[in-house]
């Protein structure tokens, strides 16, 4: 008699989700670390996730330390409220084709005349932002990185401001890799223009942006970085790194080393970490501050350009708490645009208004408790009307966002058999 076998190190494992809460989940981020994980194979380096109905979930593997090993599976799915859904889990020595569901972008040139070429990381010096002596350019493609989703978009200001804009999107696939960039491979500020996918549409002035962070000394606010105008940084340095980017999530770093605030003696590290998966119209950020001397207080920022709408806060379920605006945060006042912060209630001390003038400016900020390099972590929401007609209503975006947030807090049992 004749006996096939399979090896176990072959053998699929079954992943069983269950979602713990009330509510039904859409696109929820799912991640696995590899010591849960056995049986792959010699060779295989992909993972494949197949449902009892035999679709296909797309998934990655993400190397979070840098070690060049792969640290976690990565996947969203949906689940029914207090649903139960168990998946296969199988290995393949070539990468499944998925859709592209969440991007990074960023791009540098040299000098004033070389061409705009992909990076994936990059530091940046205190004499080097583009008013600089010696400089007298824009080195970085839409001035710094770009992340987005299927949703929405966003970037930050590498280039010394550090402030969080954001891109509005009216389609699902990514925008293209030349945003920002001229035929000739220049530098081109070509994304304040409607295309097919959207553009960037939020007016930053001076503010820290939509998750942007600064910190509170005392009673005073002080920016992280400096202004478009400046010459000279107050941070001796800033690198940036893209730590993954998949079909179903992207990350990236920020590190900014020996920040002094003007006219302070002190010195600080800042660290962020940019998340983003696909499904909502947001960003995780996660952010942490060392050197700290018992006074400071985190601020994240949300801007306020257009006064018209005063902000709301929100309770949710007594964990998290919620900052909105419902306006014209846009160009010209031209769309509207519902801006939020969810925040863990634990850090949660308030929140404050900028000054209408100065380098720290048009802005909400909320407040929250820093401790010595202990991460902060909150989601920043960007909703305009042209991505969602739903969003033109003040009581309909605020309802997103409330959903949104007990999407993000319910909690999803993972089994591995």
């Amino acid at each position: 008699m004749l006996f096939s076998c399979q090896s176990k190190e072959n053998q699929p494992q079954e992943v069983v989700l269950t979602n713990q809460s009330t509510v039904a989940l859409t696109d929820k981020a799912i991640s696995i670390k590899r010591d849960k994980l056995s049986g792959m194979p010699d060779g295989a380096r992909y993972p494949v996730l197949l449902t009892q109905t035999g679709d296909t979930i797309a998934a990655q593997l993400d190397d979070l330390d840098g070690d060049n090993e792969w640290d976690e599976l990565f996947f969203v799915i949906d689940l029914p409220a207090n649903g139960e859904q168990t998946l296969q889990l199988s290995w393949a020595s070539a990468q499944p084709d998925y859709t592209t569901r969440t991007s990074v972008r960023f791009g540098k040139r040299t000098a004033a005349e070389s061409p705009v070429q992909p990076r994936t990381s990059d530091t940046l010096y205190a004499n080097q932002l583009p008013k600089s002596a010696g400089m007298g350019y824009q080195p970085y493609q839409t001035d710094g990185p770009a992340w987005e989703n299927d949703k929405v978009g966003f970037r930050h200001y590498l280039d010394g401001r550090n402030a969080k804009d954001i891109f509005g999107k009216k389609v699902s696939y990514m925008s293209p890799e030349t945003v920002g960039i001229s035929n000739t491979g220049a530098v081109e500020d070509n994304y304040h223009e409607m295309k097919e996918w959207g553009r960037d549409i939020m007016a930053v002035g001076s503010s820290t942006g939509i998750g942007g962070i600064a910190l509170m000394i005392g009673d005073t606010p002080y920016r992280l970085g400096v202004t478009v105008n400046d010459t000279a940084n107050n941070v001796e340095n800033t690198t940036f790194n893209i730590i993954t980017e998949g079909p179903v999530r992207s990350m990236m770093h920020l590190r900014y080393n020996n920040w002094k605030p003007d006219g302070t003696d002190r010195t600080y590290k800042v660290e962020e970490q940019p998340t983003i998966w696909p499904g909502m119209y947001a960003y995780r950020n996660t952010a942490s501050v060392s050197g700290l001397q018992g006074d400071e207080t985190l601020l994240i920022g949300m801007n306020n350009l257009d006064q018209t709408d005063s902000i709301a806060e929100i309770n949710v379920d007594d964990e998290w708490v919620i900052l909105l605006t419902h306006d014209r945060e846009t160009y010209n006042n031209e769309w509207i645009l519902g801006l939020a912060l969810i925040l863990p209630k634990t850090a949660y001390q308030g929140y404050m208004e900028a000054p209408a003038s100065g380098r720290l400016a048009q802005a909400y900020f909320a407040k929250m408790k820093v401790q010595e390099n202990q991460p902060v972590t909150y989601y920043a929401v960007g909703g305009w009307e042209l991505s969602n007609e739903a969003f033109k209503d003040s009581a309909s975006f605020r309802n997103y966002v409330q959903d949104l947030t007990r999407q993000l807090a319910a909690e999803v049992d993972v089994q591995v058999r």
